[in-house]
């Protein structure tokens, strides 16, 4: 009953906050031109009743998925509607900060631009290396963790390697394989290899002398404790390293367009762009890459809670 009580409280709150949250957000985007200083006042409140509504939504104690899909998005209503009024009220040229809206024009009249830059550097480049590189990671910790020869002699060349700045081994890359996607996917290897392999290493060895006293007692091998044991336990270090690892591919893609490419990926249309003074369309890139990022990232967290539901991180 108490909980009851509480989600009714908590629905009420948002019920009030949400009318007041839209009429002040338009009232602010109203007066942005007519009035530049009370525009600013005006996003003041709105921001705080924002807050509030936001503070609300997060405590729906029964039904927090709703709370925790709907709460994200009326905090980034605040800042895109602050951000908005701003740039109006203090006629920010476009050429340094374009408006939100002037973003939301240049993306939707751009879509089969932004689509091809797209498949190029994220389907392309960066997936591709992302798996590449994910699976010979895989590969290597497993060779790593059976030989410790290796453990000693390749995680200090790993950590080496894996300070080496972008901006010196893709040029190096892009003059290697060409100025195609395969550059890209090769500087994507170098960037997700070592991280992938120094978290799959860690989750090998994240086993007590308990359990695998207890797989030797049953007579496993060591490919029998490795599959039933091991990988099992290192699936949360496993995807720990893949999260990583899938912004570390984009970045890298992204960046590697930069010293060659053909005329279409997002890194080239960022740095054409930045030529042209056309802002807005770099904003519409950024979109895209944050919008590919996000999907990646929320695929990988889903996978997480599914394969590793018994870890204690994923109980609530």
């Amino acid at each position: 009953m108490r909980r009851f009580r509480e989600a009714m409280g908590t629905t009420i709150s948002a019920m009030v906050f949400l009318p007041l949250f839209v009429l002040i957000a338009l009232i602010a985007l109203a007066r942005a031109e007519a009035d530049g200083g009370m525009a600013i006042l005006w996003v003041v409140l709105f921001a705080y009743i924002g807050w509030q509504f936001v503070d609300a939504l997060a405590g729906w104690a029964e039904a927090p998925g709703v709370a925790r899909l709907v709460a994200p998005f009326a905090l980034g209503a605040v800042v895109l509607v602050g951000w908005e009024v701003i740039v109006r009220a203090l006629d920010v040229p476009s050429v340094i900060l374009p408006p939100p809206s002037q973003i939301a024009g240049t993306f939707t009249g751009n879509l089969p631009t932004l689509w091809a830059d797209f498949v190029q550097t994220i389907l392309k480049g960066a997936m591709s290396g992302y798996v590449i590189g994910c699976l010979l990671a895989l590969g290597v910790a497993i060779l790593v963790d059976r030989y410790d020869f290796l453990r000693r002699g390749l995680l200090p060349v790993g950590n080496f390697m894996a300070a080496l700045p972008i901006v010196g081994t893709a040029p190096i890359l892009v003059m290697w394989f060409g100025f195609d996607w395969q550059s890209k996917a090769a500087v994507v290897v170098v960037m997700v290899f070592f991280p992938m392999l120094v978290n799959i290493v860690a989750g090998l060895a994240d086993t007590s002398a308990m359990q695998r006293d207890l797989m030797r007692t049953y007579s496993a091998s060591y490919w029998q404790t490795l599959r039933t044991l091991r990988l099992p336990a290192a699936l949360p270090f496993v995807f720990n390293g893949l999260k990583v690892s899938a912004t570390l591919a984009l970045i890298g893609a992204i960046v590697a367009e930069f010293f060659g490419s053909p005329t279409v990926g997002l890194g080239f249309r960022i740095n054409a762009s930045l030529g042209q003074l056309a802002l807005d369309m770099v904003w519409s890139v950024i979109v895209v890459a944050a919008v590919a990022g996000s999907l990646l990232y929320g695929v990988l967290t889903v996978l997480e809670r599914w394969l590793t539901f018994w870890h204690p991180s994923q109980r609530r």
